[in-house]
Formats: C-alpha cells, structure tokens, sequence
C-alpha cells in the first residue's frame, strides 16, 4: 500500500485489519480521509483491505500496541482523529490471561491516548463493550446503570473508558467510548475462535453441519449489523459535543438464540439440525441496549433489519 500522504484528513484506525475496523476503513475512504491502519494481523486480515490495497490513502503499519508504535509510525502523517477497535476480546482467554487483558485493553489504550496527544489529534473514539454490564439485573441496560462486569475483559473496558474520561481533558483530546452489543457481518471470520455465534453457526448450517445451542436456547442478544456500527464511529469524529460520551451502539432489539438458529436455516435453506448442549457457566442471559443516548448524541441508530443482514452475510459466506 502506498505511503503516498494525502491532503484529505487523516485518522488513524487501531485494528483496522480486523472485521469492524475493515468497514470503518471502507466509511472513511469513502468519505474521503486518508486512512493510516495499525493492526499486528494477530487477527485481523490483509485480504480485509484488498479492495483498497492501490489507494494512495491508505496506508498499513504493522505493529503490536504494546511495542513502541510510536517509531512505526514516525514520519507519517498525523491524525486530526482516532478510532481504537484494537482489543483483546476473548471474555474466556480474559480470565485465563488476566494480565494479557490489562496489558492489550488497558495499558495500550493509555499509551494510545498519549500518543495521539503529542500527534496532534482532538478526538479519540473508542470501541468498548456490553459485557461491561455483566449479566444486569433488568432490561434493556442504559448507559448508567450500575457496572458489574463479569470477568476481566469488561473490567479492561470500562476502566479503558474512565481513564479517558479521567486524562482526555487534560491532554485536549476529546473521547468516546461505544459499547458494542453482538455485531454480526461480513468479514466476520466463523473459524476464529472469538468469533460471534451468527458466523459459526451461518458455517455450520452452510456445511450441513448441526448447530449446537448452549442451553435451552431462550437466552437472548442484541444483534447489531457492522455498516450500522461502523457509521456510528465515524459520525462519533464529527458530531458536536461528545466529549466524555459513552454510548450503547445496538439494535434495541432482542433476538433469542434458538429464533437466530431457525431463520439462518431458513435463510440459509439448510437441513442442519438444531441441538441443544448444557449452558456454559458464566454466560449471561439477556442482553438489550437502549440506544436513545446514541441517538441524541449522534443522531445515530441501527438501520439493517436482523433479516437482510443475515442474508447479506449469507451472501458474503457462500
């Protein structure tokens, strides 16, 4: 990719590589900016970006936060924005490698945060979670409700998102912080094991494959398409006034998994069984965002239907 600079405004893309940070990628080009990624392609992809690979505005660092990215990118343009999506987002291989959590969630976003500082950019927008609600005790959950996250990745998030609340003021870079409910999309790779259920079991049912529910299947999530979650971060870099905002990015709706399991067969127009299998401890039951925050502040809300996203991701599957 060429290393070109460009007149058009630039924002710097963490995890750019990956399955959301890819269609950020595609909303900002399009919309003219130029676009520097940074991704160390432990999960993202090359091929995510092939459609823009002769684009003179894109430009792709491979670094690790954690490494001194700073050199990586010495001598590039510098960003007016920021959008951070790189994280690491097992809640599983959280509570194994606790650590590798606060290191990859935490302490690189601090570093991150610092950085775009001394870069000269004024706002950064961050991607964070539902899992910092835990498994709350009524629904839908609104941004202020009480935090009870469950294991160490929704504890990284929601720390992530206080400290730049605590140090953005003071180094005069206005933050936000999205907490993103079950994305689902294009790109979304059904062979990672932190992909989402919509993925493996899209795979599953176009292989034939049974697809196994965890428990009765009656718990339920809010499924949200990545263009929709992909035009909230980047209205997030120009609306007015956000400073501070933390925002549930979601559908507002509530799907159960045996109802997602029967419309991708469906959809799918597979003959794959649906069985059952004992609920993995810790999962949380319900999950519904209320998004009327997001919509006052970005004027932003889901577009995609659950049932033309399916069949567009279908599509991208076949």
């Amino acid at each position: 990719m060429s290393q070109q600079p460009s007149a058009a405004r630039v924002v710097l893309v963490t995890g750019g590589a990956g399955f959301i940070g890819s269609h950020v990628v595609d909303l900002l080009l399009a919309r003219d900016c130029h676009v520097i990624v940074v991704d160390d392609l432990s999960h993202g992809k090359r091929e995510n970006l092939a459609a823009h690979q002769d684009d003179p505005r894109l430009q792709l660092v491979v670094v690790d936060l954690r490494d001194d990215f700073a050199a990586a990118l010495a001598g590039l343009p510098r960003p007016a924005a920021v959008v951070h999506l790189a994280a690491q987002i097992s809640v599983p291989r959280s509570l194994a490698e606790p650590l590798l959590d606060l290191d990859v969630n935490l302490r690189a976003t601090v570093r991150l945060l610092h950085w775009a500082a001394a870069a000269g950019a004024r706002r950064l927008v961050m991607a964070s979670s539902a899992a910092v609600y835990g498994d709350p005790a009524r629904m839908p959950v609104s941004e202020d409700m009480c935090d009870r996250p469950a294991a160490p990745y929704g504890v990284s998030k929601r720390a992530a998102e206080l400290y730049l609340h605590c140090l953005g003021p003071g180094l005069g870079v206005a933050t936000a912080a999205l907490r993103l409910f079950n994305v689902y999309g294009p790109r979304q790779d059904p062979g990672s094991p932190y992909s989402g259920v919509v993925s493996q079991f899209m795979a599953r049912a176009l292989a034939g494959e049974p697809l196994t529910i965890l428990g009765d299947g009656g718990h339920t999530r809010d499924f949200v398409h990545v263009a929709d979650v992909a035009r909230a971060f980047v209205t997030a870099l120009d609306a007015p006034g956000v400073d501070g905002l933390i925002a549930n990015v979601g559908s507002g709706h509530a799907t159960s998994i045996r109802a997602l399991a029967e419309a991708i067969v469906a959809a799918a127009g597979s003959r794959s069984p649906i069985v059952h299998a004992a609920a993995r401890a810790g999962d949380i039951v319900h999950s519904l965002a209320t998004v009327d925050r997001a919509r006052a502040a970005l004027a932003w809300q889901a577009e995609t239907p659950l049932a033309a996203g399916l069949a567009e991701t279908l599509a991208w599957l076949r």
